[in-house]
């Protein structure tokens, strides 16, 4: 890949990790997108990202191009490995011989498994957004690879800024998801409200009683049937509520049950 080719990918690349603000956001194709541009530029075997909160893993994610042994790597850190420890320290792996850290007993069972699948080097990043980990972003090196990630070090900064903008994309949808959902909520409790004001009004006008009794009638219903007062309004706007049952509500006691 020519230097103006590599440039233009990792431009495009940045520009895909951080684009999350769209309707049928999913998490797990999005980082897989990711991990495929980290394939091409940094002439990996695979990538895998690990997602974590609150120090716990959550969702695993691997470049389509050969995605099994990309998870499969990353499942078997289970007891150590480059991604855990970028995720538990925050802090980057610099790249590792796979051969060099199994003779030093460093990780056995990951780079036992790696070895099975000719992988010479790892190293991984952590996905951060200001004070917030997400997780970690881990690259495998094929024995013979003669792309750039032979010299791994060199590397980092590239990887290190993919990750970085795939962790500003996922904290945006986050936050994104959250104002989404006080939103929603907001407008629901706005709705409710407009349709018990209007039930109110109707039957305060049916009944020539004051707004205040037609509501106390209103809730004694709701409550006595145990059933939501935005619902009791609904059946009474669209006249399907029993007025009968409604207005003698309105000449009992209060229930003495708090709203």
């Amino acid at each position: 890949m020519d230097h103006t080719t590599r440039e233009l990918r990792l431009a495009t690349a940045l520009v895909e990790a951080a684009d999350t603000l769209t309707e049928g956001f999913r998490a797990a194709d999005h980082l897989q997108r990711v991990a495929d541009h980290c394939v091409e530029l940094l002439a990996a075997r695979a990538v895998g990202f690990m997602l974590v909160d609150g120090g716990r893993t959550v969702s695993l994610a691997g470049s389509s191009r050969q995605e099994a042994v990309a998870l499969d790597l990353l499942t078997a850190q289970q007891d150590g490995g480059p991604c855990v420890e970028s995720c538990g320290s925050g802090k980057q792996v610099r790249p590792v011989s796979i051969r060099a850290a199994h003779a030093d007993a460093r990780w056995p069972d990951f780079t036992q498994r790696a070895l099975g699948y000719d992988i010479a080097e790892t190293f991984a990043v952590p996905l951060r957004r200001g004070g917030t980990l997400l997780g970690a972003l881990n690259v495998f090196v094929p024995t013979g690879s003669a792309g750039a990630c032979e010299n791994g070090a060199s590397e980092l900064p590239v990887t290190q800024a993919l990750a970085d903008a795939t962790a500003v994309g996922l904290q945006n949808h986050r936050t994104y998801t959250q104002y989404r959902t006080l939103t929603d909520q907001l407008q629901e409790a706005l709705s409710s409200r407009i349709r018990i004001e209007q039930a109110k009004g109707m039957l305060a006008e049916r009944w020539h009683i004051g707004a205040d009794e037609a509501f106390a009638a209103l809730r004694q219903y709701a409550r006595r049937r145990r059933l939501p007062l935005k619902q009791v309004a609904q059946a009474v706007i669209e006249r399907v509520a029993d007025d009968d049952e409604l207005q003698r509500e309105a000449s009992r006691p209060p229930s003495g049950r708090s709203s």
